[in-house]
């Protein structure tokens, strides 16, 4: 090649290499500014959530409708064998990879006969196998202690049952159980772990998980002696801190607590405290409030304290309702886009059954069934409580006070002499209808039914109180909340005593005329009252109990309660025992 050839070469190369570059240089505006770069597009990626709260173990399909108010139609629904069928139809619209299923608490305690029965092993097989992913706890959760919601999370035979299966011991959850503001005074450590981090399509969800901040008082207090309780709120937004320190964007609080509302099962209509007022308080980094415990659905969209729309959740109970949460999150950023997100409630309809779950609830039936469908008493007619759902408390029933006379008439004899007895309304888990539940035939009471009734395992006492201790003990069903809200959770008395209630009195003055017999209760004088060992321990937040003397123990309350459904066949519905509540 000739020199000429070659520095024409060279000059070609020269060109392009300064063409190239001024290529690459950003070019200047006409005002002598480099531009600046592009900003890019949000790029969103789908992340699908799967959430419920309130399973109570109903792993089997015998539970009613929603209420009239939130499905009109009156759609059978629940049932672990559907749960786990819708669970999976949902997913299949996005891909597993896509897809996380949580729940927001009382999964166990207070639970069926089935599951109830095996200290709530059963539910926990079901929602492994159904793939739970996490949950928060729940007041529920600590129904027998702490100790025993451990074993339930990491495994191991019941202390005093041993293994239901010898060679099948129980395995624990396969999920975490997250309380981020159940703290234990030993070493101001969580109980268990408070939030848990899932890389779910290349982006990053954060949950917090916690149960409601009064749980000490919806449990018997010696079973969580060692572990304190706190502000929801608070917990929430430190948590929040901390996720975000780790370079977490898009974070979810799952809360056992919640609140009312009158509008349909997708609806949001006049949705009460203490939702309404808190979920306005949480951080706005915040994106989404998964909530439970007053067993009601709703889907609603609630400003945050940055005035920017935020969605607030629930899903009923029993496994009766999925709510599917379509969550928009900005790959670069992380951020969830709340205004393209979507959220929708789903009826868990009774359509294919899922074979596993049929499997695993036929493998624990075989082990109940036998003891759940002896008949132990019968009933002439309805009587009815405040079971499903279970959106009032405040009010006296026939059913718990039927309980009522039930402990009565189980403490009232030698040892306990009771007179008066008390049962709180919350504490009433099912109604005897007429219309049969399991296989019984109408106005028969199975032991199964029983047990519905009377999970908890609570021992009958009787103790020692003045009639101004009686009355402070009834003053105490009217409370108001640490946030201001006023609320009452209503004791169901026996038969033989009444008094009158005074909505409009003030507080400490609402209860007059209290009589036994017809006879008026004198301040002064002492009675011997039954109840069960959760109220005389301070449960529900009767703390007057705590002043009783003289305390003598009794049966277990469910094997009381099918003694006296022996001794007491075509039982009917009391009448009222007090005057204005």
């Amino acid at each position: 090649m000739s020199m000429k050839h070659r520095r024409a070469l060279g000059a070609g190369i020269a060109v392009t290499a300064v063409a190239a570059l001024v290529a690459a240089t950003p070019a200047m505006a006409a005002n002598g500014k480099k531009p600046k770069p592009p900003v890019k597009k949000p790029s969103l990626q789908t992340v699908q959530l799967l959430s419920f709260n309130d399973y109570h173990g109903h792993i089997q399909a015998t539970d009613g409708p929603l209420s009239a108010v939130h499905d009109p139609n009156g759609t059978p629904v629940g049932g672990a064998e559907y749960l786990s069928t819708k669970l999976t139809q949902l997913r299949d619209k996005v891909g597993d990879g896509r897809s996380l299923t949580v729940a927001a608490g009382d999964l166990i305690g207070g639970s069926t006969f089935i599951s109830g029965l095996f200290h709530d092993e059963p539910s926990v097989e079901t929602l492994n196998a159904m793939g739970l992913d996490v949950s928060s706890v729940g007041n529920h959760e600590f129904d027998e202690g702490t100790t025993e919601l451990l074993r339930m999370q990491n495994g191991g035979c019941h202390p005093v049952d041993g293994c239901y299966f010898p060679d099948e011991p129980y395995p624990g959850a396969d999920f975490p159980w997250l309380a981020a503001n159940v703290v234990k005074k030993s070493d101001g450590k969580t109980l268990l772990p408070g939030t848990w981090v899932k890389k779910v399509a290349g982006v990053q969800v954060g949950f917090i998980g916690m149960t409601l901040e009064g749980t000490d008082l919806l449990v018997s207090p010696g079973g969580v002696s060692s572990v304190t309780f706190e502000d929801e709120v608070e917990t929430a937004n430190a948590a929040a801190a901390q996720l975000k320190a780790r370079g977490v964007e898009a974070i979810v609080v799952l809360m056992h607590e919640g609140g009312l509302n009158t509008g349909t099962y997708n609806g949001c209509k006049d949705i009460s405290q203490p939702i309404s007022t808190m979920a306005t308080q949480f951080d706005p980094e915040i994106d989404q409030i998964i909530t439970g415990h007053t067993h009601n659905p709703y889907v609603c969209s609630i400003k945050d304290p940055a005035g920017n729309p935020r969605f607030v959740t629930s899903a009923a109970d029993y496994g009766r309702v999925v709510t599917e949460s379509t969550l928009k999150i900005d790959r670069h950023t992380g951020e969830v886009d709340r205004a393209a997100s979507v959220v929708q409630n789903h009826l868990v309809t009774r359509g294919t059954a899922d074979p596993v779950m049929t499997e695993i609830i036929a493998k624990w039936d075989a082990l109940s069934g036998p003891v759940g469908a002896q008949i132990v008493g019968t009933h002439s007619e309805d009587i009815l409580g405040d079971e499903s759902p279970r959106t009032n408390r405040a009010i006296e029933t026939p059913m718990a006070s039927m309980v009522a006379d039930a402990i009565l008439w189980g403490t009232s004899g030698a040892g306990g002499g009771a007179q008066i007895a008390f049962m709180n309304v919350g504490g009433v888990r099912e109604s005897l209808p007429m219309a049969p539940k399991y296989a019984e035939g109408p106005g028969e009471i199975t032991y199964a039914e029983a047990f519905d009734i009377a999970p908890f395992g609570n021992l009958l006492n009787t103790v020692t109180m003045t009639g101004a201790q009686v009355k402070a003990v009834l003053e105490q069903q009217y409370r108001v909340s640490s946030t201001g809200v006023p609320s009452v959770l209503a004791l169901n008395v026996s038969k033989g005593f009444t008094y009158t209630w005074t909505a409009g009195a003030p507080q400490g003055s609402k209860v007059s005329n209290m009589a036994l017999n017809g006879v008026p209760l004198q301040m002064d004088q002492t009675y011997r009252v039954g109840t069960l060992s959760f109220l005389t321990q301070g449960g529900d937040g009767f703390s007057a109990f705590l002043q009783a003397t003289n305390l003598t123990g009794g049966p277990e309350d469910l094997k009381n309660l099918v003694d006296f459904f022996k001794a007491n066949p075509g039982l009917t519905a009391p009448t009222s025992r007090v005057d204005g509540l």
